[in-house]
């Protein structure tokens, strides 16, 4: 078996896309204009963008024994991931999430079911497979897995943190993940006590609240992340939108990449930006991701400009 460089934890689950002119209003009916079902989930769609870049990535987590598993099974395998540490339960469904994007602004409204599935356990094995990779990527739906990793993950190995929102174990989450990347919409979580201020100084206070670093990523605006005291920026290119739809998830996906290849935080940030916006370019969120090539050369040509300096007033 080839070595694995990334490990990616978390939700897999299928997508049902629809096409819209405009999201309709409540008791009223509109035509749909495309339909597609993919393969969906953060920790699925990442997955298969690290593969799609050129990394040898794995996914760990749990599918239903029913066709939706398999379809996402099937999809995580088409796009060459690691899936031996899969693991099938009986009598569970696979979730599902139906997603509505607005032709003209690719602009999605997400209708998701819940997991139903166990939680994942760091057991022995998974211990073992931590400490075997460069990388670990977590999305939000493992956050409960942040208490044990701190006990567990050695030296050599870097954690990724896709964060969505608050959750009872984020306090052991902003301490152990070393790259803790939310939207900027986390900015306004009631339990961080960020009102008020405004949102560059939201975005230093974070900072002195985590271990790691902190990058923030804020969809067409591209991303923001703290370096050397400073509040840089990295806009996001010009790219013909038709899906936001796994966006973030490529971003973070991206950087994990990124990490694992020993790039520097700016050159990171300008590469995840890179992903993210080019995979917005078909429906779904995993038929626009560009490979490595594609990927670099648009990163190079996107540059960061200070947006702050810290504790400046």
């Amino acid at each position: 078996m080839e070595k694995i460089d990334i490990l990616v934890i978390g939700r897999s689950c299928v997508d049902i896309i629809s096409v819209v002119e405009q999201f309709p209003r409540e008791d009223t009916k509109v035509p749909l204009l495309y339909r597609m079902k993919e393969g969906g989930g953060q920790g699925g769609t990442a997955s298969c963008c690290i593969a799609r870049l050129g990394g040898k990535a794995a996914y760990y987590g749990h599918l239903g024994n029913d066709d939706e598993g398999k379809f996402c099974l099937k999809r995580l395998q088409d796009f060459h991931v690691e899936t031996r540490y899969v693991k099938i339960v009986r009598d569970c469904a696979t979730p599902v999430a139906y997603i509505f994007i607005t032709r003209e602004s690719g602009k999605r409204t997400i209708m998701y079911e819940r997991s139903t599935l166990p939680e994942l356990k760091l057991d022995r094995n998974l211990q073992m497979l931590i400490n075997s990779v460069k990388v670990i990527l977590l999305d939000p739906e493992v956050t409960y897995l942040a208490k044990d990793m701190k006990n567990v993950v050695g030296d050599g190995t870097s954690i990724v943190y896709d964060c969505e929102r608050w959750h009872k174990d984020m306090p052991h989450m902003m301490a152990v993940a070393d790259y803790f990347i939310p939207n900027f919409e986390f900015l306004q979580t009631r339990e961080l006590n960020l009102s008020g201020i405004s949102f560059d100084q939201q975005i230093f206070h974070l900072a002195e609240m985590i271990n790691g670093c902190l990058v923030v990523t804020h969809g067409a605006e591209g991303a923001y992340y703290v370096y050397n005291d400073q509040l840089l920026h990295v806009q996001a290119p010009t790219v013909t939108i038709k899906d936001t739809t796994g966006a973030g998830d490529n971003f973070h996906a991206a950087f994990s990449m990124a990490v694992s290849l020993g790039y520097d935080l700016p050159a990171a940030v300008k590469f995840s930006v890179a992903v993210a916006s080019l995979s917005c370019r078909e429906y779904g969120g995993r038929l626009g991701i560009p490979d490595l090539a594609e990927a670099h050369a648009l990163a190079f040509t996107l540059e960061e400009q200070v947006a702050s300096i810290k504790h400046a007033r």
